[in-house]
């Protein structure tokens, strides 16, 4: 099995939603999630991100996502980094871009909706929505109580199918 070098999941689940909310008016906008590739990098302002996405849109080992709203694909309202480890998906990095954080943040909904495409991918793999990564420490019962994500040891933690089916279920229309 490969090793990854370990980037500690640090992103608050701020509300699971049907897709992305506006924090004022409360209107609801459909999303998409789409494979960034190397060209892409442009996109990805370094001021808005706390982590350096160029590494992991470079890195061959993984696949790095960006959740637009649908008919809106130039911005970014998150970036998700994952790789295929043939049963499960992993998730090595979740971030909201600046504007989605905090108490002043544009849209709720972000982080769940990354992780229910992450679960998504995992269900059409045929892993049964399994989805596995690591914890900050401190986010390890927030990640229990908001993605009802199992912590199996240390800061591992990962999403099996009743879990994953209800993300998925929330943010993607049949």
């Amino acid at each position: 099995m490969k090793k990854y070098s370990k980037t500690f999941i640090d992103i608050e689940i701020d509300k699971l939603t049907n897709s992305i909310e506006n924090v004022i008016s409360g209107d609801i906008f459909d999303t998409e999630v789409i494979l960034l590739a190397s060209k892409d990098v442009k996109q990805i302002n370094k001021k808005d991100w706390i982590f350096d996405w160029g590494v992991q849109i470079k890195s061959k080992d993984r696949e790095t996502y960006k959740l637009v709203i649908k008919d809106n694909p130039n911005i970014i309202q998150g970036l998700l980094s994952l790789s295929d480890l043939g049963d499960h998906i992993y998730v090595h990095l979740v971030e909201s871009v600046k504007f989605n954080k905090g108490k002043n943040k544009i849209y709720a909904g972000v982080p769940g909706n990354l992780f229910a495409f992450a679960c998504k991918t995992s269900l059409d793999k045929g892993y049964e929505g399994f989805v596995a990564f690591d914890a900050k420490t401190i986010l390890i019962k927030h990640y229990q109580e908001t993605l009802y994500a199992t912590h199996f040891k240390g800061t591992k933690m990962y999403i099996e199918t009743p879990a994953a089916t209800r993300l998925i279920d929330r943010y993607f229309k049949k």
